[in-house]
């Protein structure tokens, strides 16, 4: 036990006086050991703050996806030669689906408004039914919404925005005025917030100047059915549930036919959008590491330099009894000391430039404790791989070759 005991004090003093000539030979070449801590420091900086920052960003984007149409799906129908389009009926059927609370139809167009001798052509003009007024109550701003005997009669009524009432109603009110769409007169009975139509319905057909009944809109566009549809659901996670109750209901309805119609979520959007950035994040963290592939080049020149500078030490020691073991151990410490300051030093600078990237882009900061492993992990991974051929080169020193040069 004595022996046991000896031994293992004797392995440890060994290991703390290695640590203390490391860290002695280190602060004797200040200058040189700054410059070789330099190069990894810049690698860790560089993976944290990258791979942090397109965190962030990934991050900022999905809870902007989710928010924009958290809960809803699009649906684009192509249809066949006999089936063009979704009926009234074929709308109620899909309201009538599971988890499904109501849909909303997007008939676009583009016409020419004028009101009191001010025309604008080319002016965006969606058709919306009464449920997607009560399903996005704060939409309007003055005056009132579409409701269901607007469809059901097609009445020639609409909802402007902002830009609306600047161009052909400035300092006047609204509410009540004449606009005419291609020549066809429309009661404006409500204006649209700023912000309102940039919802998941504004990806289908663009954000709208100008919001009429979608009954209306179809008549405006000699059309009978409508393409696009925006299906609301009664729960973000029953997505996946309505869009296969979704497909099993279009199937036959398009003859089983490819490519007549396409169903996108908010969710998987986003998810696809998340999953590209992770991507991106592990392509710049990999380029990022090259600099730690330098740093460590840095590290074995260094230490490179040192066998040679020290051979003398080395002889002397292998003289008075020192193993190649303790030799080669004394080496790669001081390697490893080099490659962990310069990492420490790293994960310190990546914190503090990632948290001031994602200030500037105005993203939320959220620390990566993954990339900090990667850094910390990479960089002792360089002191210990870029030392060993030194450190076993100091180790397989002829001492009296070495003692020669004295």
């Amino acid at each position: 036990m004595k022996k046991l005991f000896s031994s293992l004090s004797g392995r440890f003093y060994m290991l703390v006086e290695s640590v203390r000539m490391s860290v002695s030979n280190i602060c004797q070449n200040r200058m040189r050991s700054f410059l070789t801590i330099l190069g990894i420091m810049i690698g860790v900086t560089a993976v944290i703050a990258l791979v942090t920052t397109v965190s962030g960003v990934s991050s900022s984007i999905s809870d902007s996806f989710t928010s924009m149409g958290a809960g809803t799906m699009t649906l684009s129908v192509s249809g066949t030669e006999l089936k063009s389009g979704l009926t009234d009926e074929d709308m109620k059927s899909i309201t009538a689906l599971e988890h499904v609370l109501g849909v909303s139809p997007t008939v676009s167009a583009s016409l020419t408004v004028s009101a009191d001798g001010v025309s604008e052509s080319g002016t965006s003009v969606s058709g919306r039914n009464a449920f997607y007024f009560s399903y996005n109550t704060d939409v309007v701003e003055r005056g009132r919404s579409l409701n269901e005997l607007d469809m059901t009669s097609s009445n020639r009524v609409c909802v402007i925005s902002s830009d609306m009432v600047e161009t052909f109603f400035y300092g006047v009110d609204p509410i009540g005025k004449t606009l005419y769409l291609n020549n066809q007169s429309f009661t404006v009975v409500g204006v649209l917030k700023d912000d309102a139509d940039s919802s998941v319905t504004s990806l289908v057909a663009g954000s709208s100047d100008i919001l009429v009944p979608y009954t209306t809109a179809l008549k405006m566009n000699s059309a009978t059915m409508v393409i696009n549809l925006t299906v609301y659901t009664d729960d973000i996670d029953s997505s996946s549930a309505v869009e296969s109750e979704l497909e099993a209901f279009l199937d036959p309805l398009f003859n089983y036919e490819d490519d007549t119609y396409s169903i996108n979520s908010m969710e998987s959007i986003g998810d696809t959008m998340t999953e590209m950035l992770g991507m991106m994040s592990m392509l710049l963290g990999g380029i990022a590491s090259i600099a730690l592939v330098v740093g460590g080049i840095g590290i074995m020149n260094m230490m490179l330099t040192s066998v040679t500078e020290r051979t003398v030490e080395i002889g002397l020691k292998k003289a008075i009894g020192a193993e190649p073991g303790q030799i080669q151990l004394q080496f790669l410490i001081e390697s490893f000391l080099l490659s962990m300051v310069g990492g420490l030093a790293g994960v310190l600078l990546g914190v503090i430039l990632s948290a001031l990237l994602c200030s500037v882009m105005g993203t939320a900061f959220s620390l990566s404790y993954g990339a900090i492993a990667l850094g910390v992990g990479f960089s002792a991974a360089v002191g210990i791989v870029f030392g060993w051929s030194p450190a076993r080169k100091a180790s397989k020193l002829s001492p009296i070759d070495a003692l020669r040069r004295m």
